[in-house]
């Protein structure tokens, strides 16, 4: 680690359920690659021996009894005080060397998150499924909240006090990568992107992923996440929808009425009428939870800024102007031209 992280609190969590054999390697990896961060590792219930084999390696072992990823991860975001978060998977396929490039790119530029995009070739490390429902899932969330990533179920992410200290972690499972990109989406806040190298699993230890089901559960966060911070978009959409079936419907009785002033299928006629009556009430709730949400959105950003920043790199700065403003005061007391050459020579 560089010597001018030092001074800044680097934590790096690593939740694991069933890793018994790849996180020793994590902790060795970013131990090696951030030798002055703790390392924290929260067991999930595991039936194997993580918790074990991680203290043995000298991590930082918790617990949470609750199970899936977005609990322990809620759990050591309200247990863990530091400056600076490293999030990493415990299965050992993301690349710990590059870990101080992306803590100096989040103090250098004064960001919130840095998110770690995943990069592989290899066929076994990022299969065909995962690759295309990652793909389908993060142009979801870019074509209603942004473009900001291309990754965003990556693992893989380093974080400012600000944002870990004001994220609600809503979601149980899985579905908290999302959680975490539209939350940094929505409070506008500094973020990046690295492509960070991504490999296989070791031998011997197996995917707690399931294509399907975990695709599912993420496409169901989206449409809450969208019901909760675009209502106006939400209800708006079923406004849309349900008055093109009302009119649909209403279309038929309306031409034979004008044809033969009679309205023989009034049960279709009621039915219109109620479907648009829906359509009316669907776009007055998206307009009441629009403003509801925006209300929430000012309290989440006033969370926000009750965290101060990390003071590095500012605090450089802020020595350095003194001396120059000292400087300053010696040159217009310097009685000759060769004293002032003196004092501008001592400065530099």
């Amino acid at each position: 680690m560089n010597n001018a992280f030092q001074g800044v609190e680097v934590a790096v969590l690593i939740p694991c359920y069933n890793e018994e054999i790849a996180v020793p390697l994590v902790i060795r990896g970013f131990r090696q690659a951030l030798p002055f961060a703790k390392i924290y590792v929260y067991d999930n219930l595991s039936t194997d021996k993580t918790a074990k084999v991680a203290f043995e390696e000298g991590a930082i072992v918790g617990d949470e009894p609750f199970p899936g990823k977005g609990n322990v991860m809620r759990r050591m975001f309200s247990d863990i005080e530091a400056d600076v978060y490293v999030l990493v998977d415990g299965d050992d396929t993301y690349d710990p060397k590059v870990a101080p490039k992306l803590v100096q790119l989040l103090l250098d530029k004064q960001l919130d998150m840095v998110n770690g995009a995943r990069v592989s070739t290899i066929q076994e490390a990022y299969r065909f499924g995962h690759r295309f429902g990652n793909q389908a899932l993060t142009g979801l969330v870019q074509f209603i909240f942004g473009k900001q990533f291309g990754d965003m179920l990556s693992g893989y992410r380093v974080f400012s006090r600000r944002f870990v200290k004001s994220f609600p972690a809503i979601s149980s499972g899985f579905e908290i990568e999302t959680e975490l990109t539209v939350h940094a989406l929505e409070l506008r806040m500094k973020t990046a992107e690295v492509p960070t190298h991504y490999k296989e699993r070791p031998a011997g230890s197996s995917s707690k992923l399931n294509t399907i089901r975990d695709g599912l559960r993420i496409l169901r966060m989206i449409g809450h996440l969208v019901k909760e911070e675009r209502p106006l978009m939400f209800f708006g959409y079923a406004f849309a929808v349900l008055a093109l079936l009302s009119v649909g419907l209403a279309v038929p009785i309306v031409m034979e009425f004008l044809e033969t002033a009679l309205v023989p299928r009034l049960p279709t006629a009621v039915l219109s009428l109620g479907i648009m009556l829906l359509a009316f009430l669907s776009m007055a709730c998206g307009l009441i939870l629009d403003t509801v949400t925006h209300s929430r959105r000012e309290l989440k950003r006033l969370a926000y800024l009750n965290v101060p920043a990390p003071k590095w790199p500012m605090t450089e700065v802020k020595q350095e102007r003194p001396a120059r403003a000292g400087s300053m005061q010696a040159i217009a007391h310097a009685d000759s031209d060769a004293e002032k050459t003196d004092v501008l020579l001592a400065t530099a």
